[in-house]
């Protein structure tokens, strides 16, 4: 069991983790750590946390485990103090959506003050946001990425496998490059995508969303995204996000030019594909 949690950001998934962890009585003590006390106050009247904060470096104090759950780019930011105000014993980890930069920031950090850090990056986020939408059974069965590099200790890898898992996680590991094209892949340019999609349709005619059905609806729904959340993310990731892009355009060319040429056995014979593929998701 771990003796004092701290988690950094009371929102979809910070709060999801107190809740989580509560639940299964996975650790004594729960500090939410956050910028505003009005935010926080919440989980703590709720009895998901046991102390909150608005000082860092005193919801770090004394931890065990430390969980960043800020926005990536503020992560980044906060990662320095944190690595300060940490127990020598602590072991750190985040849920950010990419991870190249805060694993190149945390090992960058670890010259000068060795510290158990390993990425993490549960696959369980929502368009929606905040600890209202929080709830403890969010990483039931959900995809949860680590990131180690050849200089994370194994056993560093195993506790924090250990904590994800308790919450009913299913963890695989990937070093942070590949994580970061994965992500852009099945995450960041889906997202990119519908918001083109919905844009396109207000250029065509904006009239035509007021038939738009549940189909659109559906496909469309993580463009009600918070507009900051994925700038953010978009900008952190770009480079690989770029080459997602690139690819999706080069089918996209395809699939057009398939159309126009009128070819029914190739067009079906390409669909067929593509369903196949998304079958086999499950």
């Amino acid at each position: 069991m771990i003796r004092r949690l701290s988690i950094i950001g009371l929102g979809l998934l910070g709060g999801s983790v107190a809740k989580a962890t509560r639940a299964v009585s996975l650790a004594r003590e729960i500090v939410g750590v956050g910028r505003r006390r009005e935010s926080l106050e919440p989980a703590l009247r709720d009895g998901v946390v046991d102390h909150v904060t608005t000082d860092l470096a005193v919801g770090v104090a004394g931890a065990d485990l430390v969980l960043l759950a800020t926005p990536v780019a503020t992560l980044e930011r906060q990662l320095p103090a944190v690595w300060q105000a940490a127990a020598p014993h602590a072991l750190v980890t985040d849920v950010g959506s990419t991870k190249a930069g805060i694993v190149r920031a945390a090992e960058e950090l670890g010259r000068a003050r060795p510290l158990a850090f390993v990425g993490s990056h549960p696959m369980a986020g929502s368009n929606l946001a905040g600890y209202a939408v929080s709830r403890a059974d969010l990483f039931n069965g959900a995809t949860v990425i680590l990131t180690p590099t050849d200089r994370t200790p194994l056993e560093t890898v195993k506790r924090v496998t250990e904590f994800w898992e308790a919450m009913g996680g299913r963890v695989t590991v990937m070093d942070p490059a590949t994580h970061d094209r994965a992500v852009a892949a099945i995450s960041h340019l889906p997202h990119l995508v519908v918001d083109a999609l919905v844009a396109a349709v207000v250029d065509l005619d904006p009239r035509f969303l007021e038939v738009a059905a549940r189909g659109f609806k559906d496909t469309t729904r993580i463009a009600a995204s918070d507009p900051i959340v994925w700038r953010e993310i978009f900008q952190q990731n770009r480079e690989a996000l770029g080459e997602a892009l690139g690819t999706f355009r080069h089918a996209l060319d395809r699939l057009e030019r398939l159309l126009a040429s009128g070819d029914d056995g190739a067009i079906e014979a390409a669909l067929e594909r593509i369903r196949k593929t998304r079958a086999e998701l499950g």
